[in-house]
């Protein structure tokens, strides 16, 4: 890198602001001080800390190289968008930092001291809403400001407005400052930053720039030579004239690298008023920059040209996975639903391929074939949000086809069915609305992100209406999840402790929004961190408390008449297998836990997700209490795979309707630094994924609640089960479907993305996709593992439990 060519030259280099410079170069600077480049809470003194040095470093004389590093400007962007009420006076500030350093650099040439190159750059640009990271024009958009190129400070006034690549920096700041150009670099020379050079010297920097383009273009292409080229069959005599360049990329390359030679040495030979052919000078140089652009474009092109016999066995290993385990599956619905249809052998028609498992199945095709369009990958919203709602109508498709076969039965069994499919017809229209409500929220993807939606219609109306929103759903979070624990039936001392640690969590939430959340800065006091730590503790034993706690002090009675949908538990399930396996206790246990997981991590993201998504966050969790109740009443006329699978997709099509989408500006950077006084790249980086994958981690989360209101009973028929048999009838959908699921979305974009190595997107919308993609697997298994997890442990716990008290003789009534 350049920063080393300095070094080497003898240059003394002093360094102030992001402290990710001293990581890169440790002990390359006589002088340092740096400060976290990511915690975007600090817009202060993250700035001060570098201007208090500026005025003591710019009277010394003891530095050639003085690198200022501001950040104030990108963390005002991540908090409050570019709109931001601070925008304009950080802009100010910045504006007198380089006015102070101009006027330094005007003295100094006036004592003649020397000159000095000012040069102001910046990274990259910024969204409407702060951040970067995606390949719109607002974000590749950014400032490259060279001042002191001229010989006049008068000149200063005029500049030359021009479009360059980043990677053009490097080779042109190197031969400004007279070293030589990185050996790895494919950048061009910025244009009019050599008109202070004599026309000898500009040439003489654009064939240095030749030279090192030429050097990788021949390790690129081993034999390349351009001494021989065929355009070579003129004479320096010919002056200007240029030959035609076609044919395959060594012959052309070769031809336009000799044309600028030739020209150019056409130019050295001419001794007399030289100075005087301006249109031979216009020509040479035209010459070398076709050579240097048609060559930096190859080798940028090359970048992405990987080994590809490694890749494909990488992908190959994948694809056997991805086998092994849609095998898995395949082999327990073929195990369960054979046992099934032995039991319920009086049930006909009830096990035949449906429309909803044809449509679940033909869903992964979709998306698969998707991935191959850079245009859907930008517009992934749209898949989910059209999966989401035709799978909504199949459901109701599917109850109303059910109204016909339970008006033949009995007129007690009548209305107990007509009961039974009024509230599963409730629950699909809950999820309709939900649904389409989520839809209209975020306008998201990249190509339509400016046409009118909820949010911005809300953000229009005020703050104080988005307060308004957000009490409100923190009110109806918390009523609706205490109201959906009282429905267990369990009037117990444990459960009520359970509800009022989470009751408490809710009430200090809600007061946290009302003191500290009027806008962003505030809730960057010291006060407001305090609370919000807080509130996590109180989160974190409460939840931790109630999935370590209940399966201990869960109450075991096991001849006890089960309430509820599962009324028939008792007889169904042989009385040995009920006193030897806590099952009863078992789906009371995880009930309350995975009730606990889906409030803490609703009232986390009421917490942490910007106020404009309170209310998505709130409809995300009545979508899984109807699909609950629509589970639990269904029985058998949907395989478990279908629901689960449901599961994920809604979950999928919430993480798009909380405003993400598949490229890197939608993160939500500043979320990531709620309660955190100090900055830790470990608890921003936990506390931006939890935002990030906030709808499918609480649908993951649901499983737990699932397996506790899904009936499954009847698959305990042989009466030597053992725990083993228990654990897989409970478990293997849960666990299997979402990783199956994921496990052929991730194998699919492996394969796309190495198809996609050379494709014109592949740096801004396909890698960013496939991150995403990786990001999900991570997020799958954590959800995954919690739900197995909290199975094992309830399970072992009770049967543990349950054992300790046969051997003591203890009656459990």
């Amino acid at each position: 890198m350049t920063i080393f060519l300095f070094l080497k030259f003898g240059w003394k280099m002093v360094m102030l602001g992001d402290e990710t410079w001293l990581k890169l170069f440790p002990g390359l600077f006589i002088r340092h001080d740096g400060v976290s480049s990511f915690f975007v809470k600090d817009t202060v003194q993250v700035d001060q800390n570098v201007s208090r040095h500026l005025v003591d470093e710019l009277s010394r004389d003891d530095w050639d190289l003085l690198i200022l590093h501001y950040l104030g400007l990108d963390h005002v962007g991540h908090i409050g968008g570019r709109n931001s009420i601070l925008m304009a006076p950080k802009l100010l500030e910045m504006d007198e930092v380089v006015k102070m350093i101009h006027t330094s650099i005007i003295m100094n040439q006036e004592n003649g001291q020397g000159e000095t190159l000012l040069v102001i750059v910046s990274d990259h640009g910024m969204t409407e809403n702060g951040n970067h990271g995606g390949s719109s024009y607002e974000e590749t958009d950014s400032l490259a400001l060279f001042v002191g190129l001229r010989n006049h400070i008068s000149d200063y006034a005029s500049y030359n407005l021009n479009t360059v690549s980043q990677v053009d920096i490097a080779p042109t700041l190197a031969l400004l400052f007279g070293v030589p150009i990185p050996k790895n670099n494919v950048g061009v020379l910025i244009s009019g930053t050599f008109e202070s050079f004599t026309d000898d010297q500009q040439l003489k920097a654009l064939e240095l720039n030749s030279w090192q383009l030429l050097r990788l273009l021949q390790a690129q292409l081993p034999g390349l030579s351009c001494e021989n080229s065929p355009c070579d069959s003129f004479s320096h005599d010919q002056g200007s004239r240029k030959s035609k360049c076609n044919g395959s990329m060594e012959i052309m390359v070769c031809c336009l690298y000799r044309n600028a030679v030739v020209l150019h040495n056409s130019w050295k030979s001419k001794d007399v008023s030289r100075s005087y052919s301006r249109e031979d000078y216009s020509s040479i140089v035209a010459a070398y920059y076709e050579f240097l652009k048609t060559a930096s474009e190859w080798l940028s092109r090359r970048v992405t040209d990987k080994p590809v016999n490694l890749l494909a066995f990488g992908v190959a290993a994948m694809l056997l996975s991805c086998l092994i385990l849609l095998c898995l599956i395949f082999h327990i619905c073929k195990e369960f639903y054979c046992r099934e249809t032995q039991h319920f052998d009086s049930i006909s028609g009830m096990y035949t391929w449906n429309l909803a498992e044809t449509f679940i199945l033909g869903v992964m095709l979709i998306l698969v074939i998707s991935m191959g369009s850079s245009s859907m990958v930008e517009e992934e919203q749209y898949i989910w949000h059209f999966v989401t709602s035709t799978l909504d109508l199949l459901l109701l498709r599917k109850t109303m086809q059910s109204l016909p076969a339970e008006k033949s039965r009995s007129s007690f069994r009548l209305y107990n069915g007509t009961k039974k499919i009024g509230f599963q017809m409730c629950s699909i229209f809950v999820l309709v609305i939900s649904g389409r409500t989520l839809r209209g929220w975020h306008q998201g993807g990249v190509n339509w992100t400016y046409l009118p939606d909820i949010s911005k219609w809300l953000e229009q109306a005020g703050s104080n209406y988005i307060k308004l929103i957000q009490l409100i759903s923190g009110l109806l979070m918390i009523s609706l999840c205490l109201f959906s624990l009282s429905l267990l039936g369990l009037r117990r001392k444990l459960v009520m402790v359970v509800g009022f640690s989470f009751l408490v969590s809710g009430l200090l939430l809600l007061q946290h929004i009302m003191l500290y959340q009027e806008n962003a800065f505030v809730s960057s006091s010291c006060s407001a961190t305090l609370w919000v730590q807080i509130i996590f503790a109180v989160l974190g034993i409460a939840t931790i408390g109630t999935f370590m706690a209940l399966p201990w002090l869960m109450p075991i009675c096991v001849s006890r008449t089960y309430s509820g949908h599962d009324s028939h538990m008792s007889t169904s399930v042989p009385i040995e297998i009920q006193k030897k396996y806590p099952l009863l206790e078992l789906k009371d246990s995880l009930f309350v836990t995975g009730w606990a997981y889906m409030f803490c991590w609703c009232l986390l993201q009421l917490l942490l997700q910007q106020p404009i998504n309170s209310a998505p966050i709130l409809l995300l969790l009545v979508q899984i209490f109807a699909i609950m109740i629509y589970s639990s009443y269904w029985g058998l006329h949907h395989k478990q795979w279908v629901e689960i699978a449901a599961l994920y997709y809604l979950g999928m099509a919430g993480h798009f309707a909380l405003g993400n989408s598949n490229t890197l500006a939608t993160i939500d950077v500043a979320g990531a630094f709620i309660g955190m006084s100090s900055y830790s790249t470990l608890l921003s980086g936990i506390l931006m994924f939890i935002i990030t994958y906030a709808s499918p981690i609480l649908f993951l989360l649901s499983m737990v609640m699932y397996i506790s209101v899904k009936d499954t009973s009847y698959l305990v028929i042989p009466q030597n089960a053992d725990s083993g048999h228990l654990l897989k009838i409970m478990l293997a959908f849960p666990c299997l479907v979402p990783l199956g699921v994921n496990s052929i979305l991730l194998t699919a974009y492996t394969v796309v993305l190495l198809l996609m190595r050379n494709h014109l997107f592949v740096w801004s919308v396909f890698s960013p996709k496939y991150l995403y993609v990786c990001a999900t697997t991570v997020c799958v298994y954590i959800g995954v593992s919690s739900v197995a997890g909290t199975m094992i442990y309830s399970f072992l716990v009770l049967a543990l439990r349950k054992r300790m008290q046969g051997s003591s003789g203890i009656d459990p009534r």
